[in-house]
């Protein structure tokens, strides 16, 4: 009885240990890719910059083909060979280096309520810093999109459900390529319905980005901007 007592406590450790661990990120790396002997590793961003926040019901900026879409800005300022976007949820204790702390995301820090990620890189026709006040009315291009991201920990329902894209920009094409300008990260849930919980959003480069900012309000993009 006391060796099916004690198998018990130990299934039960182990099963809370994997929730503490299943959400704790690994190194944020792009596109280019080493090889040392028989590993292949990818290259770490130069510029990682962090974003914790929370979503929460009726809050959402959009509703698009049936789901509630949220919004964070965000500011390139400078010509990008490539951009990474990833996003966990809840946002639990993961360490982070001078993060941006959205609306909401201290009231609702220790909160355990997460959601399934979905999420967008999208650019806009707003090319200066001038054009961000009038933007209401500017033309947003998705460049890329993802759901799950086997790279990402599991959440604490013990699925894969976090995301992650990378980007490679498009010099050819106008509205594929990365230039200076302003761009969204758009998330919401898989499934439709309401999109609750805490989060963790980043964006890396390979090059450093001197005075790239988020927010989830153009207003607060503008003000970090100052």
């Amino acid at each position: 009885m006391k060796s099916i007592k004690n198998v018990s406590l130990l299934l039960i450790f182990l099963s809370t240990m994997g929730t503490i661990n299943a959400q704790k990120l690994k190194g944020f790396g792009g596109l280019t890719e080493v090889t040392v002997g028989p590993i292949t590793k990818k290259v770490p961003y130069l510029d990682v910059i962090s974003y914790l926040g929370h979503a929460s019901p009726g809050t959402e900026n959009e509703i698009k083909d049936g789901k509630k879409f949220y919004y964070i800005y965000l500011w390139v300022p400078a010509v990008a060979p490539e951009l990474g976007l990833r996003m966990v949820s809840p946002a639990g204790k993961s360490k982070t280096k001078n993060p941006i702390i959205g609306a909401g995301y201290e009231d609702h820090k220790d909160s355990k309520d997460f959601f399934d990620t979905y999420i967008t890189l999208e650019r806009s026709s707003v090319f200066t810093k001038g054009g961000i006040a009038d933007s209401a009315n500017a033309t947003w291009t998705t460049l890329e999109k993802n759901d799950d991201s086997s790279e990402m920990p599991k959440q604490p329902s013990g699925r894969k459900y976090n995301s992650l894209l990378r980007y490679k920009s498009q010099i050819g094409d106008p509205l594929k390529a990365l230039t200076t300008g302003l761009y969204r990260i758009g998330f919401t849930s898989y499934k439709k319905g309401e999109v609750n919980g805490t989060f963790l959003a980043q964006v890396g480069s390979p090059i450093k980005l001197p005075g790239i900012v988020m927010s989830n309000t153009l207003d607060g993009l503008l003000e970090q901007m100052k």
